[in-house]
C-alpha cells in the first residue's frame, strides 16, 4: 500500500467523508438523543444558560464556573444556543462525536499505513460504543477529538514539521484538557508510542545510541502535551474539590466492559458485534497476508496496559477503565494492514465486509434510537401539564438485576428542568467534577441523583430507595408534584395525598394535595420486604 498506487474505493476522501455523514444517520430522528446520562446534563446546560431568566433556578441550584478537565459540550453550547436553542445546539455537538471518531479513526489509518486498510472498516462501529450510549458526552467529544489530533499528530511528524508540531500542539493539548481530561491522556499515550516508533526508526537509521535514547527522546517529544498538568494539579488540589479513586484491579468488571463495548439495545446483536471484532483480531495473527503495524501496535499494547491498571473509579467518575475498552479495540484493529502478497480482490472483500459490518451496526442503532424516541415523546407528554418552575420530584423505575438495554429514563427528569425549569432530583451533585451542586435544602435526601432511582425492593450494594419508601419519605412541604416514570408496583396508600394530573400506562404525573393527610408507615400492615 505504497502512497504511488492507485487508490481503491475505500481509500477516498468521498469514501471518509460519506462514512462520517452514515455515522450521524442514528441520531437524526430523534430530537434528543437518547443516551443515558445525556437529559442531566441538559438540566445543567439549562441552569447554566437560563439562571437570569429564570431567578428561582439559583435557589435550587449552585453554578460557579471553574477551570476543570470536563467542559466540552459545556463551552460547545455557549454560541450555539443562540442561533439553535438549547435540544438541537445540543443535538448538533452530540451529532458531531461519532463523526469524529470516524473521520478520526481512518485518518490515522491513513497516517500510519499510507492508504487506508480494508479491516480498518470493521473499527468504525465502535463510535456508537457503550461509553457513548451511556451519555458521557464530554469524555466521547474528547476521544473524537483526541482520534483526530492524534493523526494531526503523526502527519505533521511525516512531513518532518516537528517543531511546528511542538508548537502547534501546546494549545491544543490544553483544549483537549479542557473538553475531558480522558481524551487528552489518551492522546499522550498514543502520540508517546508513536514518539517511540519514529525515535527507534531514527536511532536505527543513524546506527548509534541505545534503545534508552529512544525513550528519552520520545518523552522530550511529547513534552508540548504536558502543561494540562499544572491545570491537573491546579484542579486538583482545591478544598472544595471531592470524589475518591478507588476499585483497582477489578478483574471481572474488565473483563464486562470488553465484552460490553456494543451495548446498546439486543444482547445477542451487541455480543456477537463484538465477537465479530475478536475473531478479526485473532485472524490477522495467522492470516498469512496481514500483518500489525509496529506503531499502532505498540500504540494498541500501551492502551491495554493503561486499561489494565486503571481503577473504576476516578475522582468519584465511575466506570474509567470501561471507556478506554472500545478505543484500544479500535486502535488494535487499525494496526492490522495488509502485505504485498495480499490481491486487490482479497483486500476487496475484506473492506465490503468492514463496510457491511458499519452498515450492519448502524442500521441496529437508527431502529433502537427511533424506539427510544418514541419513549421519549410518549413520557415527556407529562411536561405539558406541568407549570413553569415547578418544585418537583421524580422517581423513574429501575430493576436490581441490570438488564442488557438500558431504559435511557434514568435521567429524563432533567427534561423538566430544561424545557419548564422546573426543579429536578437527578442532577450530581459533586464539587470540583461537575460545575453544578444542589443547595436546595428542604429537599433533604432528595435533592440530586440518585433520589430519582425507585426500586421494587433494596437493591444489595445500591444506594436507591425502594419506592414504597421514596413515596413516603420525600418532605411534602419542599415539592408540589411528583413524576412518576415507569415505576415499579408500590402500595397505593403511599399515593393517598397525590391527585392525578397526568397518566400514561404506568407513567403519572401527580399534584401534592396539601388537604389531605400524607401516608403513615404502620409496621403491623407493612411487608417489610418492600421497604
Amino acid at each position: 500500500m505504497q502512497g504511488g498506487e492507485t487508490r481503491l474505493w475505500w481509500q477516498t476522501r468521498a469514501f471518509v467523508i460519506a462514512m462520517a455523514i452514515l455515522a450521524t444517520v442514528p441520531l437524526m430522528w430523534p430530537d434528543i438523543p437518547p443516551l443515558v446520562d445525556l437529559p442531566g446534563h441538559m438540566g445543567r446546560f439549562r441552569v447554566q444558560l437560563s439562571s437570569d431568566q429564570y431567578p428561582w433556578l439559583r435557589d435550587w441550584y449552585d453554578f460557579r464556573w471553574s477551570l476543570i478537565g470536563n467542559l466540552g459540550i459545556d463551552l460547545a453550547i455557549i454560541p450555539l444556543t443562540p442561533v439553535f436553542g438549547l435540544e438541537l445546539a445540543v443535538k448538533l455537538v452530540v451529532m458531531a462525536i461519532p463523526a469524529l471518531t470516524v473521520g478520526g479513526l481512518l485518518w490515522i489509518a491513513r497516517e500510519v499505513h499510507g492508504r487506508i486498510p480494508p479491516h480498518a472498516l470493521f473499527a468504525l462501529p465502535l463510535s456508537y460504543s457503550f461509553p457513548f450510549q451511556f451519555g458521557f458526552v464530554n469524555f466521547a467529544l474528547s476521544m473524537g477529538l483526541a482520534l483526530c489530533l492524534f493523526a494531526l499528530w503523526l502527519r505533521m511528524a511525516r512531513l518532518a514539521a516537528v517543531r511546528l508540531r511542538a508548537a502547534v500542539f501546546v494549545p491544543l493539548s490544553c483544549l483537549l484538557w479542557l473538553c475531558h481530561t480522558f481524551g487528552w491522556g489518551v492522546l499522550g499515550v498514543l502520540a508517546f508510542s508513536a514518539e517511540m516508533i519514529r525515535q527507534h526508526d531514527l536511532r536505527k537509521n543513524r546506527q548509534s545510541g541505545h534503545w534508552v535514547e529512544s525513550w528519552l527522546r520520545a518523552g522530550l517529544g511529547c513534552v508540548p502535551l504536558a502543561l494540562p498538568m499544572v491545570l491537573m494539579v491546579a484542579w486538583r488540589s482545591g478544598d472544595h474539590v471531592t470524589g475518591e479513586t478507588a476499585d483497582w484491579f477489578n478483574w471481572h468488571a474488565k473483563m464486562q466492559w470488553v465484552t460490553m463495548v456494543f451495548r446498546d439495545r439486543w444482547l445477542g446483536w451487541d455480543m456477537a458485534s463484538g465477537a465479530v471484532l475478536l475473531l478479526v483480531l485473532i485472524k490477522a495473527l495467522r492470516d498469512p497476508n496481514v500483518q500489525y503495524s509496529r506503531n499502532l501496535g505498540l500504540s494498541a499494547v500501551f492502551l491495554v496496559a493503561v486499561f489494565l491498571l486503571l481503577p473504576r473509579i476516578v475522582f468519584g467518575s465511575a466506570y474509567a477503565d470501561m471507556r478506554l475498552a472500545p478505543f484500544m479495540l479500535a486502535i488494535a484493529v487499525l494496526a492490522i494492514r495488509p502485505k504485498p502478497a495480499m490481491t486487490a480482490r482479497h483486500a476487496t472483500i475484506m473492506a465490503v465486509l468492514g463496510l457491511a459490518f458499519f452498515l450492519a451496526r448502524t442500521a441496529g442503532t437508527t431502529a433502537s434510537y427511533v424506539m427510544f424516541d418514541r419513549v421519549y415523546d410518549r413520557e415527556l407528554a407529562a411536561l405539558d401539564k406541568l407549570p413553569v418552575g415547578a418544585r418537583l420530584v421524580s422517581f423513574v423505575g429501575m430493576r436490581c438485576n441490570n438488564p442488557w438495554v438500558m431504559s435511557r429514563l434514568e435521567h429524563m427528569p432533567a427534561l423538566a428542568l430544561v424545557r419548564r425549569a422546573a426543579f429536578s432530583n437527578d442532577q450530581w451533585s459533586m464539587a470540583g467534577a461537575q460545575l453544578l451542586t444542589t443547595r436546595y435544602r428542604a429537599a433533604k435526601g432528595f435533592a440530586h441523583d440518585p433520589s430519582e432511582i425507585v426500586t421494587p425492593f433494596q437493591c444489595s450494594r445500591e444506594w436507591w430507595r425502594p419506592v414504597n419508601r421514596a413515596l413516603l419519605q420525600f418532605p411534602r412541604d419542599a415539592f408540589d408534584y411528583v413524576w412518576m416514570i415507569e415505576p415499579p408496583s408500590h402500595d397505593p396508600r403511599m399515593l393517598r395525598d397525590l391527585k392525578e394530573v397526568w397518566r400514561d400506562g404506568s407513567s403519572v404525573l401527580y399534584r401534592v394535595d396539601r388537604s389531605v393527610p400524607p401516608p403513615e408507615f404502620d409496621p403491623a400492615t407493612m411487608d417489610k420486604r418492600w421497604w
